[in-house]
């Protein structure tokens, strides 16, 4: 899902995929819309903004690598994310929250929005990069059914927010977590100093990784996410749809 040339797509060519990591997309949240729409420009989407366009096209559930939430600091820096999941009735399978953030706001806010965390194996928010520790989910769920019956009943009684569907990556996979804590207080005091906030600050974190992250390219990883999280919204989806009314093949 992205903007391309003014149209919001739900389902891209290999080229227009190209185009979205040539450098010519903007990073699209909800409030860019309106702007690229109007413009005939290109972005590609946040997660609230694939959230308004999963709902818009049918899509009851999608995977993406991390959620935004509520950033770390005393000031009042949330993500659109957070409400777009407390609008629209779609799940996100995902590996957490951004590590980045302030985790426990994010969770207690996920509880007052009324949005449910399905953890897929897990007991705990898993934080992106590491499986967490101590942030408990809503419930856990072992089994893709079992998760596709969760939203079957969450949206069958009328509510109307999304849920998130919390897959922690494997156990092999994960980074030292204490190493994660230490990069990001580095790149945030960095952040700070430079007068980066907002949208801005994760990309410009991404020099500051811990050295067994950075042997390992951006892309080569990202990939292996990205195709575990597929992975996992796929077994999600072909369990959701006889409980969702859907038939697939």
């Amino acid at each position: 899902m992205a903007v391309i040339d003014g149209s919001l797509r739900v389902g891209l060519s290999v080229d227009e995929i190209e185009r979205l990591g040539s450098g010519e997309a903007e990073k699209t949240s909800l409030r860019d819309l309106g702007y690229l729409l109007a413009e005939g420009r290109t972005g590609s989407t946040t997660v609230a903004a694939t959230l308004f366009a999963a709902h818009r096209g049918g899509i009851r559930l999608f995977a993406t690598g991390g959620i935004g939430g509520v950033h770390r600091g005393d000031g009042q820096d949330i993500s659109a994310d957070l409400t777009a999941l407390a609008t629209m009735p779609v799940a996100v399978v995902c590996a957490g929250v951004k590590a980045v953030l302030d985790l426990p706001r994010t969770v207690e806010a996920l509880e007052t929005l009324g949005v449910p965390v399905v953890g897929q194996e897990t007991d705990v928010m898993p934080e992106f990069w590491t499986r967490g520790s101590n942030l408990p989910v809503s419930v856990r769920s072992d089994r893709p059914t079992t998760t596709a019956r969760i939203l079957h009943a969450h949206w069958g009684c009328g509510l109307l927010s999304g849920v998130v569907v919390a897959n922690p990556l494997p156990v092999t996979d994960e980074a030292d977590p204490q190493a994660i804590a230490d990069a990001i207080v580095s790149g945030l005091a960095a952040a700070d100093a430079a007068g980066v906030h907002g949208r801005d600050v994760t990309p410009f974190l991404w020099p500051y990784r811990p050295d067994h992250l950075r042997r390992q390219p951006r892309g080569q990883r990202g990939l292996g996410e990205a195709q575990r999280r597929c992975s996992c919204g796929n077994r999600h989806g072909l369990a959701a749809l006889p409980t969702l009314g859907v038939e697939g093949n």
